[in-house]
Formats: structure tokens, sequence, C-alpha cells
């Protein structure tokens, strides 16, 4: 019996569409966790630059968030939250933005979780101060892919769906959250094998 629940745990799959939001870019970011493996599916960002009105922005933001769902099908959207240290101009337009990618996921009945800035930073480095570049080449590691993103907007997106795979991992049929990149590490050696943890001074 135990044996049949193994297997059927390893079989579990859940796909992670990761958004940072923006009314100039919005990056994104698509997983699929397997058991306790994660491969990468989709990163890429949509962009409104060329858009001057800012409803056609947002209007293209939820089509955009649309497609993506009905392409992907993500069992949960992960979405990062606003930076408050920016001006209330800026905050404004980025919680517009983000609220009309939440709506467009839950007109399709997706569950939606959100992260602040350095708690994704933090999941993913082990630092919430880290740079978007730091990101970026973590995440290269992590999934093993090579190709660098025109925009750090599509690793940021896909930042925002890792951090969210790190919090519930299921494990041996048993649900497991971690608190940040160094809990997972030592939960998980040979699955992060030549990885570095940085030492919190």
């Amino acid at each position: 019996m135990l044996n049949i629940a193994v297997m059927l745990n390893e079989k579990k799959e859940r796909v992670i569409m990761g958004i940072d939001p923006g009314t100039a870019v919005m990056g994104y970011g698509v997983i699929l966790e397997k058991g306790n493996k994660t491969e990468l599916i989709s990163l890429g960002v949509v962009k409104m630059t060329h858009l001057d009105d800012p409803f056609l922005k947002l209007q293209r933001i939820f089509e955009k968030t649309v497609v993506l769902m009905e392409q992907y099908k993500p069992d949960v959207l992960a979405i990062e939250a606003p930076f408050y240290g920016k001006n209330i101009q800026v905050l404004l337009k980025l919680g517009r933005a983000q609220g009309i990618a939440i709506a467009a996921a839950l007109s399709r009945n997706v569950p939606v979780t959100e992260y602040s800035p350095r708690k994704i930073k933090q999941s993913i480095t082990g630092s919430g101060n880290a740079t978007k570049e730091q990101v970026a080449a973590m995440l290269q590691r992590l999934l093993n892919f090579k190709e660098t993103p025109e925009f750090l907007d599509a690793t940021d997106g896909l930042a925002v769906a890792v951090c969210h795979s790190f919090q519930k991992i299921t494990a041996g049929g048993k649900s497991k959250t971690y608190s940040g990149w160094e809990s997972f590490v030592s939960d998980n050696k040979t699955k992060v094998k030549g990885l570095t943890v940085k030492a919190k001074k």
C-alpha cells in the first residue's frame, strides 16, 4: 500500500504561473511541479510600451493574461505585490495592473496568491535585497536554462512562480512548508547540488 501511495504522489503534477505586473512590461513564468521536481515550461513578457492610453494597457493585460491562462491552464497564479517604496502615482498604476491580472485569473477560476518583492527575492536567493540579475542567475541554475531573456521582467515573473513552489512542496505524501531558501536547500541537498546558501550576517 505504501508503494502505491508513493507512486500516486510522484504522478501528482501542478502548473504554477507567476506574474510580475507592470504597465509598460508584464513578465510571466510558468513551471511544472512533478512531485519534488520542478520544470520550466515557459517565460516571457507582454509589452504595453506602444500604447499611450492607460485603459488600453489594462485591457491588453487582461486579454493577454486570459490567453496565458487558456494556453497553460495553471492550477494557481502567484503574483508580485506592488512595491510600497515607489511614489504614489507609480504605486497606483502597478496596483491597477496587478488587479487586472488577478481579475483575469479569477475569471477563469484560477486561485491567486500574492507575494511581496522581498519575500520573492528571499525565497530564490536567500537575500531579500538581491538584484534582478542575481535572481535571474539563480533561476537559470535552479531550472537549468541558459537562455537570457530580453527583459528581466520575464525572470521576475518566473521568480514569483518558483517562490510559490518553495512555500509548499509535496514530499513523501506529506505537504512541507518552507520558510525560505535556506530551509529548502537543507531538505533538498541532492536537488540543489553545487549551489551555496548565502550566510546571514
